[in-house]
């Protein structure tokens, strides 16, 4: 055992708080389960991959590892136990979305390496010395870093059970009106439903509930009620137990906690330790929406034998709980020749390292298929409210973070972010004067609106629906394959887009008054990769969040030359500059909106355009415009001067003085790089190469990622890769499309 003796003196074992990392390599994504498998210094705790043992051991001298080696396999069908139910919206949580771990058994094969002579030592070897088996123990039991700091910036997040307190549930005003419910028989009080019926806590009405964005649910009478009445809470019938029950407070437009709901039930004389749960409630609803046959199976093309691929630029991501969307942003922005780097992430999909064939064709002893990227997300997540979470998320809201990181964190170097901006023009015109105003900001996605009215196939659609109720009421199930949805032509949604749009309350400093005022949308440079967003998700007229399940006419090529900017023509003549007018808001009201969730200067605005009326109309208003690009931008009153002053980075101004310069060129330097960054995507250059597209990439809503590659089609599903049988290219949610040369 002589060879230990050079690093006595370097070998320990991890203590208390210490970071060990050993599910993955540092600078690649090698792990137990790859074929070299992985390497973790016994003096610096870090994992790494074979390939970078020798550079780490010259570097720091540290020449002692354990050697972590573990062999997946397949289980037998039979023997994979059934799913657990499915009772939390999240993945890969106990209760929540499964994953495929529960069909593979390992063997682990661990042993101790010693450099530089690779001298190793299988492992359990009672003959060690006492401090590499301190070491080694110590390893084996601590819990991986990133997985504690992925478990860190999840605490107190919400995992489909966790619910804030009612602010109304102390203090809960209730009627002495006489009303007793009964134990049964439960019926609407404004139509004949008898299920999803809700007991208002105040007066004890029974009001069906709200619609959902399938057709079932109720018919929207609790809301009702609560809107002439202004009763705050109600319990769902059917979801009582002695544990508790649903409860939605309308007042806070969302699921509660009440402490006292025994009491408020006896109050009707409801005996809430005799009641037995006879409905499902929310969560179980929403899980069995999210389960619905239809959208999902015909996206990931179920029940189609696909070829897999591997090798470079065929590499899944296994999934992360959050990666549902996150994956499909991934595969189709790190297959643009824009992101080939060297960084890990980029290198991990491209390189073809982890995307090999099972040797043999022995399907039962499986290398790791993919990469499974924890230290990209909990880095890109932390601090975020949703992506450091595990609950299932936007691709659209991904992309837009990622991007805003990119921005954020470039250091002067190629910003891979640069290849999908542009600039946008909107042209405001007041209706009274006829004078305009043309303003500029930078994008990265194109939001098309979807034209419901532009539906080609009404007829067939209507047939649809008749036949889906009667399957529905004889309980048939329904093939996916089957579903009639409204076809919408692509050019639909771009001319959408294109027309004018029609503002009230717009201030105009012409006539120095409100007016209505018209509003055009132009784009005033294009892209290397323009992302498109088909904007599928808004609001009913009962202010009920839905999606718009919809086929697109997809065009794989586009001519938007029509959507150029043009700015201030001859004949047109420009608003003057506006006094600032006094500006009275009240911030209780912005206060309430923002305890909704909403971001605080929308909320400002939502609070002025509605004139202080009130929460309930400046909701209204925010539901109206919380998509706007600027919603979440600071609140400039109409009149008011914007400054023109320059503010630099603190972080910025540090690092250029680092280098030597004073705090004053600092400054300036970094002045003149916005004003150049600004004015960059305008430049002529933008429009030397025609207004025409080639469809590169679309990303799924859901967790599977498409991409074409010489002229066939790839899916990408978690860690599966394989050709495309049936692209689902009318179903995405987002769309990349490549500029290309005439």
């Amino acid at each position: 055992m002589s060879v230990f003796s050079p690093y006595f003196g370097k070998i320990r074992a991890p203590q208390g708080g210490e970071k060990v990392y050993k599910d993955e390599c540092a600078y690649s994504f090698d792990n137990p389960e790859s074929e070299t498998g992985l390497y973790v210094c016994m003096s610096s705790f870090l994992g790494l991959g074979k390939k970078h043992m020798e550079r780490h051991f010259k570097k720091t001298g540290n020449g002692v590892f354990l050697h972590l080696r573990r062999i997946r396999k397949a289980v037998p069908a039979e023997e994979t136990p059934p799913d657990a139910k499915v009772t939390k919206l999240a993945i890969g949580v106990e209760g929540g979305f499964h994953t495929d771990d529960k069909k593979f058994s390992f063997e682990e094969h661990n042993s101790v390496v010693v450099l530089p002579g690779w001298e190793k030592f299988p492992l359990p070897n009672p003959e060690l010395p006492e401090i590499v088996q301190m070491a080694v123990s110590g390893i084996l039991a601590a819990e991986d870093a990133w997985k504690l700091e992925e478990a860190a910036a999840m605490a107190g997040t919400w995992d489909g059970e966790k619910r804030m307190v009612s602010k109304h549930a102390e203090n809960l005003a209730q009627l002495d009106n006489g009303v007793k419910v009964p134990p049964t028989g439960w019926k609407c009080e404004k139509c004949d439903l008898t299920s999803n019926l809700w007991l208002n806590l105040t007066d004890g009405s029974i009001m069906c509930g709200r619609k959902f964005f399938d057709g079932s649910g109720g018919n929207n009478h609790g809301v009702d009620h609560y809107q002439a009445n202004k009763y705050p809470l109600a319990v769902k019938l059917g979801t009582i137990t002695p544990d508790g029950a649903d409860v939605y407070s309308y007042d806070e437009d969302d699921m509660v906690e009440d402490p006292y709901l025994a009491r408020h039930l006896a109050h009707f004389g409801i005996n809430i330790t005799a009641m037995q749960k006879t409905e499902k409630t929310m969560v179980e609803l929403e899980i069995d929406l999210n389960q619905k046959v239809g959208e999902w199976d015909v996206i990931q093309e179920a029940g189609s034998k696909l070829t897999p691929l591997y090798g470079p630029g065929y590499t899944g991501m296994r999934n992360l709980g959050n990666s549902c969307y996150m994956n499909s942003v991934m595969q189709v922005m790190f297959t643009l020749p824009d992101f080939q780097t060297s960084a890990k992430l980029g290198h991990g999909l491209l390189s073809g390292d982890y995307s090999k064939s099972p040797e043999g064709g022995d399907e039962n002893n499986l290398a790791p298929s993919g990469i499974r990227p924890q230290m990209f997300k909990t880095l890109i997540g932390r601090g975020h409210p949703e992506f450091s979470t595990k609950r299932q998320q936007d691709a659209q809201e991904f992309f837009l973070h990622l991007l805003s990181q990119l921005e954020k964190n470039n250091r002067g170097q190629l910003n891979p972010s640069e290849c999908f901006k542009f600039k946008v023009e909107e042209r405001v015109e007041c209706s009274v004067s006829k004078k305009v105003k043309y303003t500029e900001r930078t994008d990265f996605l194109l939001p098309l609106p979807v034209p419901m009215e532009a539906a080609t196939n009404n007829d067939a659609v209507q047939a649809w629906e008749i036949k889906k109720k009667e399957l529905e009421s004889s309980k048939q199930n329904i093939d996916p394959k089957e579903i009639v949805r409204p076809k919408i032509p692509m050019q639909s949604c771009l001319e959408s887009f294109a027309a004018t749009e029609v503002v009230e309350g717009f201030f105009s400093s012409a006539i120095n008054s409100k007016c209505a005022a018209n509003k055009r949308t132009r784009l005033l440079s294009f892209p290397d990769y323009m992302v498109v967003q088909l904007k599928k998700f808004t609001v009913g007229e009962d202010w009920v969040p839905k999606k718009l399940d919809i086929s697109l006419g997809v065009l794989e090529e586009l001519d938007i030359s029509f959507l150029r900017g043009s700015g201030l023509q001859p004949g047109e003549e420009e608003l003057p500059e506006a006094q600032q007018e006094q500006v009275n808001i009240d911030e209780g009201t912005v206060a309430q909106l923002v305890d909704m969730g909403f971001p605080l200067e929308g909320c400002k605005k939502a609070v002025f355009h509605t004139g202080n009326m009130g929460v309930e109309v400046a909701m209204n208003w925010v539901m109206t415009h919380m998509e706007d690009p600027d919603f979440g931008m600071p609140f400039v009153p109409p009149g008011a001067k914007k400054s023109t002053s320059f503010t630099p980075n603190e972080e910025a101004v540090a690092m250029i003085m680092s280098m030597g310069f004073s705090p004053e060129q600092a400054t300036k330097a970094l002045k003149n790089t916005r004003e150049q960054w600004n004015g960059y995507s305008a430049t002529p250059r933008s429009w030397t190469h025609p207004w025409k597209l080639t469809n590169q990439r679309l990303a799924h809503h859901h967790s599977v990622g498409m991409a074409v590659e010489e002229g066939r089609w790839v899916i990408f599903n978690d860690e599966k890769v394989a050709l495309s049988e049936h692209p689902p290219m009318d179903l995405a949610y987002l769309y990349f499309y490549k500029r290309i040369d005439s």
